[in-house]
């Protein structure tokens, strides 16, 4: 009775009655070629119930024997007749292929809604999805891929824009990636807690909203108040202390920053929340502002849980894997760039050298990011407002195992290139300029009289100590 309901209702859904599938399958009987492009998205459970024997005998003979079997093996077997089609022309085959693969794809999508109102009832809506999705991608394999030799030029091209590459900001940090982060790919920073992930994806939320992208920042952890608030102070300048004493100046910087500035929305969700409920507000905002989101920024991933309810929270490696492959499947489903974070675990905390063992919940995790990026400051560079930056894994780009150095503004939040010569100044003397540091804690002077502390002069004077201390530091190694 179910099955004579459900072969019912799929004729319903578009006019392939019996007689046009029984056409359907002369066809395929009657062309080797057409039979073989068709054989992977073909079912028997497509046709009506008459003809699946039919179906099954063909498709079971051509993976048993690899060829098609003749009409008259399937007319012996299944008491049906079957006719051969002569002249199949070039134009006709293209004709039935387009019709056998909207046949599929009709009946696929039809069996998905069927069997998706007791998966609804049971609350299973990933599934649901799923099955859906899998019936919209039934189609035929067209593409031959990428010629290599056909234009080396359009090819490349096609790359730089497709990728729909973002910068982070730094240029520092574009160049060990080649340029910056690609559409689809996952970027995780890694830390110790309290060193500065949110402040990382904070500012780089900032950077790419500057470039006219469409920015949602989920934060786990933070309210979305103290979020903006920090972002507030980042984007304008005033100090963070300062912020409420400048409200008109605040106010105006952002609302300035606004009109030359792609959207950028800050939501709040309960830690254990699952990748699916990002979809589900990810959803709602397309909605809501008829706009795509080009950036999804993750604070932070450890604090994210799987769809699937049955896997253990407690057992990281696995929770962590699952939670990370999602979030890459929403990147790429999407097309989006995808910015996260995860901890550090507690051997790294001291450790100058970072590893992919110090990542918290272990190799899972790095496995499916496309780029792993630790975050080090130690006590002194954190006094001269520095962070080195430790490429762990870039999959597009030679960048792994080397460092790079940002500058850090203690009042305003924000993390900025340093120049040229600073760059280079803390890649070849950094470690000396720990040790005077510490010699400075223990014997400190106070700043000459009518010293700036603006952040404007205050870097200009960093850059002049460090051009001496590093010229020290050389002595010194001599």
């Amino acid at each position: 009775m179910t099955d004579r309901w459900n072969s019912d209702h799929r004729e319903q859904v578009k006019d392939y009655d019996e007689p046009k599938q029984r056409l359907l399958i002369n066809v395929l009987l009657s062309s080797e070629d057409i039979f073989t492009r068709c054989v992977n998205i073909i079912n028997p459970k497509y046709f009506v119930n008459k003809l699946r024997p039919a179906v099954r005998y063909m498709v079971k003979h051509a993976e048993e024997y690899r060829v098609l079997p003749k009409i008259e093996q399937v007319n012996a077997e299944t008491g049906l007749e079957f006719v051969h089609i002569g002249d199949i022309s070039p134009g006709h085959q293209d004709a039935f292929l387009d019709e056998i693969e909207e046949f599929c794809k009709n009946r696929a999508l039809a069996d998905a809604v069927l069997a998706s109102a007791d998966l609804i009832d049971k609350g299973n809506y990933g599934e649901v999805e799923k099955l859906v999705r899998e019936a919209i991608l039934v189609s035929l394999q067209s593409d031959l891929g990428t010629d290599y030799f056909a234009d080396p030029r359009s090819r490349l091209l096609k790359i730089k824009d497709k990728n729909g590459q973002c910068t982070t900001g730094w240029k520092s940090v574009d160049d060990k990636l080649y340029g910056g982060i690609n559409r689809g790919e996952i970027t995780i920073w890694a830390a110790g807690s309290g060193v500065g992930k949110s402040l990382f994806l904070q500012n780089m939320s900032l950077n790419m909203v500057k470039q006219g992208l469409n920015v949602v920042y989920i934060t786990l952890e933070l309210s979305e108040e103290l979020t903006s608030m920090r972002m507030d102070s980042m984007l304008t300048e005033v100090g963070s202390k300062e912020i409420f004493r400048n409200l008109d100046t605040v106010e105006l910087k952002v609302k300035a920053a606004q009109r030359k500035s792609g959207l950028l929305h800050v939501r709040q969700l309960p830690q254990g929340s699952t990748v699916n409920d990002i979809k589900a507000y990810l959803k709602n905002y397309e909605i809501e502002t008829q706009k795509r989101c080009d950036v999804i920024v993750v604070d932070y991933l450890d604090l994210l849980y799987p769809n699937n309810k049955k896997i253990n929270p407690s057992d990281l490696f696995i929770k962590d894997k699952f939670v990370a492959e999602e979030l890459r499947g929403l990147a790429v489903e999407r097309n989006m760039v995808c910015v996260t974070a995860s901890q550090l675990n507690r051997s790294a905390t001291q450790e100058q050298e970072h590893d992919h063992s110090m990542i918290s919940g272990g190799i899972s995790k790095i496995q499916t990011a496309d780029n792993v990026i630790s975050i080090f400051a130690s006590a002194a560079m954190k006094e001269r407002g520095q962070y080195q930056v430790q490429f762990l894994k870039t999959r597009s780009s030679s960048g792994v195992g080397s460092k790079v150095y940002l500058g850090f503004d203690q009042n305003t939040l924000k993390i900025y290139d340093l120049d040229e010569e600073q760059q280079s100044q803390l890649q070849a003397g950094g470690a000396g300029a720990d040790v005077f540091n510490m010699l400075r804690r223990k014997n400190p002077n106070p700043a000459p009289a009518g010293m700036s502390d603006t952040p404007a002069a205050a870097r200009a004077e960093s850059s002049a100590s460090l051009s001496k201390l590093s010229s020290l530091t050389g002595l010194i190694r001599r």
